[in-house]
């Protein structure tokens, strides 16, 4: 039986990245194919203007992929416009790629999978890979057939709240939390890499909490490791796919880009918790580590 589960196990593995990630091979292949639509989500949008891949479209995470107002993902009529604009319909592939090892990319996944849509694959290596190999770059905007795509509304299966985070630290239920913060971050002996905006009033981590920073996923030339890495990698800290898995970071793009590896390449069960931090450690009441003991200012 446990050899059955085991085979079970590693096909639905191979079968998860095949599924999840296109080369820069088949990429420049099938730039000119009516059924791919092609996005760009950077954290630095600006990129697109200086060039970007031809027929690509570009999403500014600050504000395509958020309401900033209320503090969420983008409304549901908000992402709807922007896809119709791109042309996207229900039988398009969807491919995303962006810069720092596909940070916002996966964050742009991971919203279109919340709202439904399901062929959704990365560029693996994203542009740093592209541009690596020299291939090529243009500055023409590119434009579509605006389409009269419907999205569902969003769902909850992907994304994990506070109260879900609150319960998983306090034993109450059965998950497992993933910090892919840096070191210094979990450790609490500093609340976020130089030059954040988004900040907490408290330092440390989400009790029971593992640490595997994001960096550990990915190669020098921007791909993922290949799956018996990452699954090594995971097992090393008690993440084998038996249990659900809670992905956090600081505001939630870079646990995303862990939750894709998980869900999308690994096939195990997981759920980006997009407050992340800045989110749980200002939130009054509920527990935190704090290893390297840091007393901050504020309450």
């Amino acid at each position: 039986m446990r050899f059955l589960m085991l085979c079970a196990l590693l096909l639905s593995v191979g079968l998860a990245r095949a599924d999840a990630l296109v080369s820069t091979e088949w990429l420049a292949a099938h730039l000119d194919d009516p059924q791919i639509r092609l996005f760009e989500v950077s954290v630095a949008p600006e990129q697109y203007d200086a060039g970007h891949i031809p027929g690509a479209f570009n999403l500014d995470w600050h504000t395509d992929l958020v309401d900033p107002v209320r503090r969420d993902i983008a409304p549901r009529e908000q992402l709807q416009a922007q896809l119709r604009a791109a042309g996207v319909d229900a039988h398009s592939t969807l491919v995303l790629y962006g810069d720092n090892h596909n940070w916002f990319a996966a964050w742009g996944a991971w919203i279109f999978e919340t709202y439904g849509l399901e062929q959704v694959k990365l560029l693996d290596g994203g542009r740093i890979k592209w541009e690596l190999e020299g291939r090529v770059l243009t500055r023409e905007a590119s434009t579509a057939k605006p389409s009269q795509l419907i999205l569902p509304e969003a769902s909850e299966r992907y994304r994990a709240r506070l109260g879900d985070v609150v319960d998983a630290a306090q034993g109450r239920t059965d998950v497992a939390l993933l910090d892919i913060r840096s070191p210094d971050e979990y450790q609490g002996r500093v609340i976020a890499p130089a030059g954040s905006l988004e900040l907490s009033m408290r330092a440390g981590h989400v009790p029971g909490a593992v640490n595997v920073p994001w960096s550990k996923v990915v190669q020098p030339d921007g791909r993922f490791r290949p799956v018996e890495e990452l699954r090594a990698l995971y097992q090393r800290v008690g993440i084998d796919g038996q249990r659900p898995v809670i992905t956090y970071c600081r505001i939630g793009e870079r646990s995303s880009h862990s939750w894709f590896v998980l869900h999308r390449l690994l096939g195990y069960p997981a759920r980006n918790y997009d407050g992340s931090w800045t989110e749980y450690g200002n939130s009054v009441g509920v527990p935190i580590d704090n290893p390297a003991g840091t007393v901050w200012r504020g309450r």
